[in-house]
């Protein structure tokens, strides 16, 4: 049995997430401790807790001390299924981090699945629906799979409330290179709001077009959603090129001014255009695990994050796959599996 110090590293929800997602396709039981240790509130939360749910239902597994608050799991991954899923949060805990935690076994199925996920869908501390189907899907498509999701309704933190749907239709993941993200093909800037003044909305992109003063002004649009999907307000800028598109948000929270959201969004846009790289901060973290189950790969990326680091680590527990992360000053950062 795999041991894990759950404190270890960036010491959050990802330990537990692909974890469970190692332990299906590999057969590997484990147990973790000081569940989320560095976190303000440490243990289980009710998402993490519908996430582990969700691994037990696709993959006949059992787990032990799955209540939220837990500070210790024990998993023994069972065979994984392919069939009709349907899994709620209850809150507005993220679907995209069930989603994460499902998908790499589903893909791996020897039929077809499909996903219903109901809570968040843009969370302040998850990448939202728009990066899972824009920026990271694309590329595990690239990779053998077909996957497909669809965002049935918006759900902001703190009211929930969303759905989404996903279809994955598995097949073997094909080693790929990531190392160019191509020639620039477009961009848009979109506030989403409910349940909120328009004026929120509107000064966020005022503030973003003075960040952004190169992009034209067809790439800026309001988009305001019915109010039983809020109260919210979300800025997702995209910037697509031929092999990749970015998908930075910025999220409306009580307190902070609309614009300062904005100029840290666009700053961080800004940010990884001018790296030159691949994959931005987000879409590293997700690619390890499909690289490593693929046999290996390579991606350029900007400046690795703790969370990425961390999640190498685990990796290489169940697979032996090591993760290298070559930070070049000035350059393109390499990271590469093997």
């Amino acid at each position: 049995m795999i041991i894990i110090d759950g404190s270890e590293g960036e010491g959050g929800g990802q330990v537990v997430r692909n974890a469970c997602a190692l332990s299906l396709v590999t057969g590997e039981p484990f147990r973790i401790t000081n569940v989320r240790g560095r976190r303000e509130k440490p243990g289980l939360m009710r998402q993490h807790v519908t996430a582990i749910e969700a691994a037990c239902a696709i993959g006949g597994a059992e787990c032990a001390g799955l209540t939220v608050g837990s500070s210790e799991i024990t998993f023994t991954p069972g065979r994984v299924r392919q069939g009709d899923y349907h899994f709620a949060v209850g809150t507005a805990g993220s679907t995209g981090l069930v989603l994460q935690t499902v998908l790499m076994p589903l893909l791996l199925a020897d039929a077809p699945s499909r996903l219903v996920l109901e809570g968040g869908t843009h969370n302040m501390l998850a990448p939202p629906f728009d990066f899972i189907a824009k920026t990271f899907l694309p590329i595990v498509n690239r990779m053998g799979p077909t996957v497909e999701a669809r965002l049935v309704r918006h759900g902001f933190y703190p009211r929930g409330g969303g759905r989404i749907e996903v279809d994955i239709t598995p097949a073997p993941l094909r080693r790929i290179e990531c190392l160019d993200r191509g020639a620039p093909i477009g961009e848009t800037a979109t506030a989403l709001f409910a349940a909120l003044p328009f004026e929120i909305a509107d000064r966020m992109l005022k503030r973003t077009r003075k960040s952004l003063p190169d992009w034209l002004d067809r790439s800026f649009a309001v988009r305001e959603l019915p109010v039983d999907q809020g109260p919210g307000v979300i800025l997702l800028l995209e910037a697509a090129f031929e092999h990749v598109t970015e998908v930075v948000s910025g999220f409306g929270r009580l307190g902070v001014a609309a614009e300062r959201i904005a100029a840290t969004t666009a700053g961080r846009l800004a940010g990884y255009v001018e790296s030159g790289a691949f994959a931005g901060p987000y879409l590293a973290d997700q690619l390890l695990l499909p690289f490593a189950l693929a046999g290996g790969g390579s991606f350029t990326t900007v400046k690795p994050s703790e969370h990425s680091r961390t999640a190498a680590a685990i990796i290489e527990r169940f697979t032996g796959r090591r993760c290298s992360f070559d930070v070049r000053h000035g350059e393109r950062n390499l990271v590469t599996i093997a």
